[in-house]
């Protein structure tokens, strides 16, 4: 409101309060184990559509003038995968149409509609793409996305206390860590900014402290090595022993999974004895139904001999730009782990990111004393504060 006043266009983009969208989930689970993924939709996006319509009615309450709109009203087009689906278009005349009569637009994010004009849903933390995609589309000033912490930090502050807040991070920093385990942003939202030149600003919704820009690369951005530690205890490994050594079994085991819709993340091979190997990838948890029932279908078609699944890891990243130009990187990260005990189940590399995997227990101590290591410690604790309800009812009644 108050930025409204000030004589700013404004679009807010809304999520699900609270647990809503895991209770909805719950909800369909007493019914059924196997929903239909369209009714799930169908199902989840109420979530955000309960939201856009209280904060209309609180806007309006305090003398902002205000109107909500569904993802298929706010104009997202989307393809036909249902609980995943990607902006196809954005036709954004009816957001123009309400800014033009002065008015707050709250969008619902996360969803949209598809071809068929069935209601479709962008996967956990589609807000922020959904947000992404209208400030690009409208050619916003700034995006800033309000999350529980006052913006992005070298490490999660909840498992690391003495992580760092940076007021600047690149996009492309931003992206490894979003995809590997840093919950600030999703991912996408970040790739979407990236492609578009959006302007991020990631902020506290509990205070008005600046918070983090993620913007294009800057020179500042490459005096550091590392720009921050991110974790993500989501994701299990596969392990397929007694491979044959052939040609093609690796392209069999794979191809199956993308098949079956299943994204892998790190693969690992081990070295031949005797004609036969193990196979190991790593997978998202929301994916291990649809990988072991795929692994089950065609062992016998590798002639492998077995495999197990490991729920209880962790994959802990270490993400930089000056890593490019920084030799030793690698050496100093296992020798910190091995120093403390940590065993490294399986590395993955690219130019700004060195990722490990490692028992899911000791997932906090790796990102501990590799943050430590790399002289990313900070002075001070972190602390987590939020506003209470006084002091939230205070702040609006001087917008009022």
């Amino acid at each position: 409101a108050n930025t409204h006043a000030a004589g700013n266009d404004v679009v807010v983009v809304v999520s699900a309060q609270g647990d809503t969208t895991d209770d909805l989930i719950a909800k369909a689970g007493e019914i059924t184990h196997d929903p239909s993924q369209r009714e799930m939709d169908m199902l989840m996006s109420a979530g955000e559509q309960i939201s856009v319509a209280l904060l209309s009615m609180a806007l309006s309450s305090i003398g902002c003038q205000a109107i909500s709109l569904t993802g298929w009203q706010a104009g997202f087009h989307t393809d036909r995968a249902y609980t995943r689906a990607r902006i196809k278009r954005l036709d954004c005349e009816r957001i123009e149409s309400e800014l033009s009569r002065n008015r707050v637009v709250v969008v619902a994010g996360f969803q949209g509609i598809n071809k068929n004009d069935d209601i479709t849903t962008l996967g956990r933390g589609g807000s922020d793409t959904s947000a992404v995609a209208i400030a690009a589309a409208l050619h916003a000033d700034l995006c800033q996305i309000y999350t529980d912490v006052d913006g992005v930090y070298t490490a999660d502050p909840r498992v690391c206390p003495r992580a760092k807040k940076l007021d600047v991070i690149s996009y492309d920093d931003m992206l490894e860590l979003s995809s590997s385990g840093a919950g600030v942003l999703q991912m996408r939202a970040v790739e979407f900014a990236r492609k578009y030149q959006v302007v991020i600003h990631s902020r506290s919704a509990f205070s008005d402290a600046e918070g983090t820009y993620i913007k294009e690369e800057t020179d500042m951005m490459e005096e550091a090595v590392i720009t921050g530690i991110a974790h993500d205890t989501s994701e299990v490994k596969f392990t397929i022993r007694g491979v044959p050594d052939m040609t093609g079994v690796a392209a069999k085991v794979f191809s199956a999974l993308a098949g079956n819709a299943v994204s892998v993340d790190m693969i690992i091979q081990n070295i031949s004895e005797d004609g036969f190997t193990d196979i190991s990838f790593t997978c998202a948890g929301a994916d291990l139904a649809l990988a072991r029932e795929t692994i089950e279908r065609i062992l016998p078609d590798i002639s492998a001999r077995e495999f197990d699944v490991d729920e209880d890891i962790a994959k802990v990243s270490l993400v930089g730009t000056g890593m490019k130009s920084s030799p030793g990187v690698a050496a100093r990260a296992f020798s910190t782990l091995g120093e403390n005990q940590i065993n490294i189940l399986a590395i993955s590399t690219s130019p700004i990111r060195l990722s490990v995997v490692v028992d899911g227990a000791q997932a906090a101590a790796a990102v501990r004393c590799l943050h430590k290591a790399f002289d990313l410690d900070s002075d001070s604790v972190f602390e987590e504060t939020q506003l209470s309800a006084e002091e939230i009812a205070a702040k609006m009644n001087k917008g009022r």
